[in-house]
This record gives C-alpha cells, structure tokens and sequence, in this order.
C-alpha cells in the first residue's frame, strides 16, 4: 500500500510485497523526497536505488517494537541464569497444573532439539546445513543458536497482553475480584472478554498461593521482561525481590535494560544527538545485534528522531483495507481493491 502523508489518502495498491516491485513504482515516479517506511532492508535498498535523493525515514513505532523485542531475546537467552538468581533451581512437576505439565514437557522435547542443533552448531556446521539436515526453520534454528529457547512457560499474545501493567497496578492496589478488574479495564477502553480477566485473576490468585522452599517456578521470559523495565514502585514486595535478585546476578542484563529504556526516550522526545553515543554503547552488550541493525540503517533511523513523518496513518488505512476484505469474505482482487480503496480517497 502506498499512501500520499501530505494529503493523508491511498493512492496505489501494489500487486505484491517485492522489493523489485517498489523500485520500479519510485522509479516512475522521480519527484518523491521523502518516504516513510518500515525497517525492511529489501524496501530500503530498493529506495535507495530508485530515489537516492530522497530522505528515508524509518517508522518510530517500529523502532520501539524492535527494541522491545530485542529486550526480551536478551531476557530468553539469559532464563537459565535468571532461574538460577531467582532461586528457581528445582522444578517439581506434581505442583503443576494440567496445562503446566503440558508446558513442561515441551519444554523437555525442545531441550532434546536444542542440545542437538547446538551440538551441530559447536562441531562447526553451518545454519543452512543445519536446516536441512534437521527440518527446522532457518528461524528456529539461529533462535536455538542464540539461546532463546530456554524458556519453560511461556506466554503467548493476547489481547491482554498491553494491559498487563495496568492489572498488576490495579491487583496490587488491593482489587482482586475479575468482574470489577474488567468493568475498569472496559472504561479505559478494552475490547477483550470478561472470561479473559477472570482467568487472569484465577491464574494471579492461585500464583500466590504458598509453594514449598526450592520448588519455585520461574516466571516466563515475557513476564520477566515486563517486571524489569516497570518501575519499583509498581511491583508488589515479591516481584521486587526477584527483580533485585535478577539485577544482582546478571549485570549485563540490567544494562541492556537501561539501553532500552533510555533509547524508547530517545525516540519519543525525538533526541537525534543521542543516538551516535547510544549505538557505541549498545553493540558491545546483550543489544548488539538490535545496535547493529540501527547501524546499517542509521540515516533512517536518524530522520525518524529529526522528521515529523510515520508510517502511522499509513497502519491505519492498512486496517480500513483489511475491514474492507473482511466485508467482501476476502474475495476482493487487486482491481477491486484498488477501485474501492484509491478511488474512495
């Protein structure tokens, strides 16, 4: 989709997401100076040799997501120290529930596949090698190599996920009940169920429950991802305790967590001056690669701090797409598309 942010509309659909495609729609169209774009390097390439005049301006939105996640493979990577810190050093599987037990055998199972490619891996085998010999995706494979697959319960999204911090806030300052936990999540604008709450708050009131000394679980990687970058205050006594015991043990992690905060403040006060020192500090630690990655990308990543465009009002004709397909079942090609969407804006 290519959207016009002066005056805010769609103006082309193409058939395709190929980087090829891209250039040779700039390349008709020489007059374009700026252009707004997520951080995929085939889209950046492909402006760079189409318009290399023009200003490339990475999405802001994606910059803080991208941090986010690095944050949190630096977490996966470290679990099996976390664990250790945390006094998490035995697992005693009768004191977990039905769907726990599930949780931990795959977890098992996946220590199986993990010790194998990572055997594979030492032996001096290369990740494409890898991949065919095993049948795993090139994906899967370097997050093995990494070390983000140590996690024993993980948490998948939901539409819960964004408010967690607000629950916690709300379950610490002494609300415990799921009905009034949904009522004022509903006020503030959530669209989830109030089945979904509930099992949150049955979930939360069953973890505090008193487990024997040195069968603790770990909490996930995403959970713990989440205590570490909330400020003390809002932590309840036990969570602060794990969060000091983490930062005592890991120091390099605590780093990255400064990093982190420091560069989502970076990007939302737009300090481009700040960026040249935070790289230099950030490509030697746990966000090296996340560091790296802005290297390769820094000019775009540098009009994003300095340029008052996004990709933002772009997200928001990609759902007015998307609700158009759902109305029609998903059966709209590419002219009808065009014809509703361009011809509408």
């Amino acid at each position: 989709m290519i959207c016009d942010l002066e005056r805010r509309r769609v103006i082309d659909l193409l058939p395709d997401r190929e980087p090829a495609t891209v250039e040779a729609w700039l390349r008709a169209r020489p007059g374009i100076e700026v252009v707004a774009r997520d951080r995929n390097g085939g889209y950046g390439g492909a402006v760079s040799r189409a318009l290399p005049k023009a200003v490339q301006v990475a999405d802001r939105w994606h910059l803080l997501e991208n941090a986010s996640t690095a944050f949190l493979a630096a977490v996966q990577r470290n679990m099996p120290a976390i664990r250790k810190a945390i006094g998490a050093k035995a697992l005693d599987p009768k004191l977990l529930t039905a769907a726990e037990k599930l949780q931990y055998e795959g977890f098992q199972r996946r220590q199986q596949t993990n010790r194998m490619v990572r055997q594979m891996a030492d032996d001096g085998t290369p990740i494409r090698r890898i991949v065919r010999l095993t049948g795993l995706s090139r994906g899967l494979v370097r997050q093995i190599i990494r070390g983000e697959r140590e996690d024993v319960f993980r948490i998948r999204e939901s539409s819960l996920t964004p408010w967690l911090p607000r629950l916690e806030r709300e379950w610490n300052g002494g609300c415990r009940n799921g009905a009034e936990l949904w009522r004022r999540l509903r006020a503030d604008g959530f669209q989830g169920s109030l089945r979904v709450v509930g099992e949150w708050a049955t979930r939360r009131r069953r973890a505090e429950q008193a487990v024997p000394s040195g069968t603790e679980k770990s909490p996930p990687a995403r959970k713990i991802a989440r205590l570490l970058t909330l400020g003390r205050d809002h932590l309840c006594k036990a969570d602060a305790i794990q969060v000091a015991r983490i930062e005592a043990s890991l120091p390099a992690l605590t780093t990255a967590r400064r990093l982190t905060d420091r560069f989502t403040d970076m990007v939302r006060n737009a300090r481009e001056d700040a960026l040249e020192g935070w790289l230099n500090e950030a490509e030697d630690g746990l966000l090296g690669a996340f560091a790296r990655g802005l290297r390769r990308d820094q000019a775009a990543v540098a009009a994003a701090l300095r340029e008052p465009w996004s990709n933002g009002q772009t997200e928001g004709q990609i759902n007015r797409l998307k609700t158009l397909k759902r109305q029609m079942y998903g059966r709209a090609n590419i002219d009808l598309l065009r014809a509703r969407l361009v011809a509408a804006s």
